[in-house]
């Protein structure tokens, strides 16, 4: 199992910026665990090595994800996944609407805070791969853009 400490790098410095003293990702079988007190704690868990079955299903969505060349917008926390800003209001997006790098794609609540995603790609919405209301991982693909 391959960890991304360009990612994980990442996910320390949001979290150091944040008010949260307590913060635990899991993704991919992954798990990270982020505590503050006197001393910064890190505890990082891996997966054994022995084989999932649930992984090669994930493994051939994103070769087909990359067939495509589709763009993922994916999620920076874990949280609830909105698509409108309020729930008599339109969605942010819909298939085939274009979006530029600023345009905000959805919310995702996270500890009573609505946190604004944005594209930060240029293209075509293809796909919504989550449900409005729907829990999300850090990581979880939301949305197929086709680069324009």
């Amino acid at each position: 199992m391959i960890v991304d400490f360009k990612e994980l790098r990442k996910l320390v410095r949001f979290f150091e910026k944040t008010s949260l003293s307590e913060l635990e990702v899991e993704h991919e079988g992954i798990r990270i665990r982020l505590k503050k007190g006197s001393l910064q704690e890190v505890n990082l868990t891996l997966p054994s090595l022995q084989p999932s079955i649930s992984s090669p299903p994930k493994e051939e969505k994103k070769d087909e994800m990359e067939e495509e060349g589709l763009i993922t917008i994916n999620s920076p926390m874990v949280g609830t996944f909105y698509r409108a800003p309020a729930p008599d209001a339109p969605p942010f997006v819909e298939v085939g609407d274009e979006v530029k790098e600023d345009d905000v794609v959805c919310i995702i609540e996270a500890m009573k805070i609505m946190n604004e995603i944005k594209a930060e790609v240029r293209g075509r919405i293809k796909k919504i791969l989550v449900e409005n209301g729907e829990a999300v991982e850090y990581g979880q693909p939301l949305f197929l853009v086709e680069p324009i």
